[in-house]
């Protein structure tokens, strides 16, 4: 059995479409929206709408951790689209994010299992999953013979993206799945060298959740995605193999999980 799993997306709907050769499935851990990307800002929703010297600007901003700012910059930019225009934030973001979403879900194979990132949203994806694509959050499927386990979404942020939940909620699913094969999620479990994003420079919010449930119920493997370049991308956390998948954005290949 060979299944791809791939994370963080963020747009890259054409290898997106050969990850899953060669593969009995592909497994999707989320974030296929590309909203900013912060190694070439001339791509993403917020470029497209307020242009590239914007982009530089709140890059710099949420870089030197300086979100207030952000925050504020952000808004002036939104007030000033919503006058000129008559729309609203809400409606550009999601007529931008029907694109993306049009053109990467109709790149997934059959069968492809995947779940949420935290800059997805959740609400507009039953109107572009095919009948291929097992949509699954708090939820356990049988592949193979060896049953996965899927929580989306992260934990909440200054960054404020989409698809950010309180830390019970979280929990609460994570405990839903109880024992597992293969337990994928989004976010990483709360370990330092999991967390740190060394181009970024800071570390992203992990689960000590999805970390106590590791130590707990002890799946063979932990897979997620969500911090881009980790200080560490596999570690073992007792019996659990540990692995960030990786930034499929930039690097275009999945990882493969064979048995």
């Amino acid at each position: 059995m060979r299944v791809h799993v791939v994370s963080d997306v963020h747009g890259n709907s054409a290898d997106l479409g050969k990850a899953g050769a060669g593969a009995d499935a592909l497994v999707c851990l989320g974030d296929l929206v590309l909203f900013l990307d912060y190694a070439d800002h001339s791509r993403g929703i917020f470029p497209d709408l307020f242009g590239v010297e914007n982009a530089h600007h709140i890059v710099a901003l949420r870089t030197a951790r300086r979100f207030d700012e952000a925050r504020d910059f952000g808004r002036a930019l939104w007030a000033d689209l919503e006058e000129r225009t008559g729309g609203s934030r809400e409606q550009a973001i999601e007529t931008a994010v029907r694109g993306q979403y049009a053109e990467l879900f109709a790149a997934f194979p059959t069968p492809t299992y995947a779940t949420y990132g935290n800059v997805d949203i959740p609400a507009l994806w039953p109107d572009y999953a095919g009948p291929g694509t097992s949509v699954l959050d708090g939820e356990r499927v049988e592949i193979g013979g060896r049953v996965f386990g899927f929580v989306g979404g992260g934990l909440r942020t200054p960054m404020r993206t989409p698809y950010e939940i309180d830390d019970d909620a979280y929990a609460a699913k994570i405990a839903a799945l109880g024992e597992v094969d293969v337990l994928c999620t989004h976010i990483p479990p709360d370990v330092p060298e999991l967390c740190y994003d060394t181009v970024a420079r800071r570390f992203e919010r992990g689960s000590s959740a999805l970390l106590e449930a590791i130590r707990a119920t002890r799946p063979a493997y932990a897979l997620f995605g969500h911090v881009h370049q980790p200080l560490a991308r596999r570690m073992r956390v007792g019996a659990t193999e540990c692995v960030n998948v990786g930034h499929f954005a930039s690097s275009g290949t999945p990882w493969v999980l064979e048995w």
